[in-house]
């Protein structure tokens, strides 16, 4: 009996064990019954807003600079009966508590927007949560009330900020409704039509203090949005803290309705 021993060439020695290790991982990849989860990175995405059928929305606002307008603020959202949520910078906090002080007191949520008001996305998770935790601190020790909202500076974030929120038992929330009061030059009819025009219910209104016009058009902002049906609740009360989803415009959602 004879035997025939076969000799490869060099290249196809070589080739060879990668195209069979690229067959394999094909054959992985497109199985109908494939489990993949090796090879997928979630995607991490906060609340932007809400599923809501009742015309529910809230208003929030990102306090970094100055408190001048805060009066003027609170004075409104008392006269028009509404509760809203602040994103507060801890070294604003430090700066004027006791603006906080006023803003817990009349029943508005006090919500943490980082100490320092710098970028977080792309850097180490550890020094996220670093941040993180010094701003509830400080916010916690001016109001003596616990902090569970998160929103990023400049709203900028990637897994690891939304992560390190999550692990600190936060919810990290962004908008859906950017008023853009912050632009210079923008009006104030500008300003009521962008919310206006982009509002749903379940919608989270980006706005913000020390602006040129968002203390004057809020009572216009308020009264527009009752009169299409709007009730403006805080952010803690519209969303939903379990027994939920993400979609992946950021829409937060029961279980079991329209999860894929």
């Amino acid at each position: 009996m004879k035997l025939y021993v076969f000799k490869l060439d060099k290249r196809v020695r070589i080739a060879f064990p990668i195209f069979i290790s690229l067959l394999i991982i094909a054959a992985i990849l497109y199985s109908p019954d494939k489990d993949i989860t090796a090879f997928e990175v979630k995607r991490e995405i906060p609340i932007y807003s809400v599923d809501h059928i009742e015309k529910k929305a809230s208003i929030t606002f990102d306090c970094a600079w100055g408190n001048e307008d805060i009066p003027e603020i609170l004075n409104t959202l008392k006269a028009q009966n509404v509760k809203a949520t602040f994103f507060i910078v801890g070294t604003w906090a430090e700066k004027y508590p006791d603006s906080v002080r006023r803003i817990s007191e009349d029943g508005h949520d006090i919500a943490n927007h980082s100490y320092s008001h710098s970028r977080m996305a792309g850097i180490d998770i550890q020094k996220i949560k670093n941040d993180i935790t010094k701003c509830t601190k400080v916010l916690e020790e001016i109001t003596g009330k616990k902090c569970d909202l998160f929103r990023p500076s400049y709203g900028e974030y990637d897994n690891n900020v939304v992560r390190a929120a999550r692990e600190l038992d936060l919810f990290t929330i962004q908008w859906d409704v950017d008023s853009l009061d912050w632009k210079p030059g923008i009006s104030q009819a500008e300003i009521v039509n962008r919310i206006n025009g982009k509002v749903k219910p379940g919608s989270i209104i980006l706005l913000h203090n020390d602006t040129a016009n968002t203390s004057k058009v809020l009572p216009t902002i308020i009264s527009s949005l009752k009169e299409k049906g709007y009730e403006l609740v805080s952010v803690s009360e519209l969303i939903m803290r379990e027994n939920y989803w993400i979609d992946f415009d950021g829409r937060q959602k029961k279980h079991g309705e329209g999860e894929t």
